[in-house]
């Protein structure tokens, strides 16, 4: 499968402090891919890295074949809309997309001028007296009538209200359809990379915990409750990712691509809210373990 990005142990620095370190990740070309992870996990500094924001300071990363921001050539194949979803509040929206139309030399102005009509912009408007809802469609505007190969979009909706959500992904969904472009998403809000996805990759700790395609997630992965067991008494094909138990019952989370036939074992489907979640409380039960290590 062809990869739209690739990693190797890398790394990014502000002054002394590590955003990133020892990321090692491959995602393939063809997706939307959703990226999710706690605060600090370096998924903003990954996407700066990927977008040739930022150079590496250790490790390598490509993207769509090349080192990112290395040529013209190489940054016009990449679109990026930042959390932000920045716009100049001084320019009117047709001045924008006159200023897309020189910056970049794949511009398509029909899509711009026809997306930007289907929208209600007014193109005398100025982007400071824009909604945030429709900041964020120019700003998405501006990103896909770049005509890139990849589109990278850190947290654009955010700041947004649920409608302004729902609006700028179902943008996002047809755009990708019309244009056969691959995207990756950050985002916290797991149920809006739920309706969009079709990829995920959970990143904690600068490393990945999880990534596949949604529906070989989910069909891998299941909610066990019944009466209590240690993990130790879990079969070996069933992975633990994350336990809980009271007195008398255990829950657990396990992944695995046997029939789970135990009749002790009430047996529940997962939402990819549950199984992203599942996974950074693994990591973050980690790091406690971790921790009390040390202590000791």
């Amino acid at each position: 499968m062809t990869s739209v990005l690739e990693a190797q142990g890398l790394g990014g620095k502000y002054g002394k402090r590590w955003a990133l370190r020892e990321c090692t990740i491959d995602i393939p070309a063809g997706h939307v891919v959703g990226l999710v992870g706690p605060n600090g996990a370096g998924k903003t500094t990954l996407l700066k890295l990927a977008s040739g924001q930022l150079e590496p300071t250790a490790g390598g990363i490509t993207v769509l074949g090349g080192r990112p921001g290395d040529t013209p050539a190489q940054l016009a194949k990449v679109g990026f809309v930042a959390q932000d979803t920045p716009v100049y509040a001084g320019l009117s929206v047709a001045e924008h997309l006159r200023l897309g139309a020189r910056l970049n030399p794949r511009w398509d102005v029909t899509m711009a001028r026809e997306r930007i009509a289907r929208l209600g912009l007014v193109p005398a408007q100025r982007a400071g007296k824009l909604s945030g809802g429709q900041r964020a469609q120019l700003a998405l505007t501006l990103g896909l009538a770049k005509r890139p190969e990849l589109l990278i979009l850190d947290e654009p909706v955010a700041s947004l209200d649920p409608l302004a959500r729902r609006e700028f992904l179902q943008g996002l969904t047809e755009a990708t359809v019309a244009h056969k472009l691959s995207v990756v998403l950050s985002s916290h809000l797991v149920s809006d990379l739920e309706r969009v996805c079709d990829y995920v990759i959970v990143l904690a700790d600068s490393r990945v915990q999880m990534a596949g395609e949604v529906d070989r997630l989910l069909a891998t992965h299941h909610r066990l409750t019944g009466p209590r067991r240690d993990p130790d008494r879990v079969p070996a094909g069933q992975h633990v990712i994350s336990a809980s138990h009271t007195e008398r019952q255990s829950t657990y989370v396990i992944r695995t691509d046997a029939p789970i036939h135990d009749p002790a074992w009430t047996v529940t489907q997962l939402s990819l809210e549950d199984l992203v979640l599942a996974y950074m409380e693994k990591h973050t039960a980690e790091d406690r373990r971790a921790v009390l290590e040390v202590q000791r």
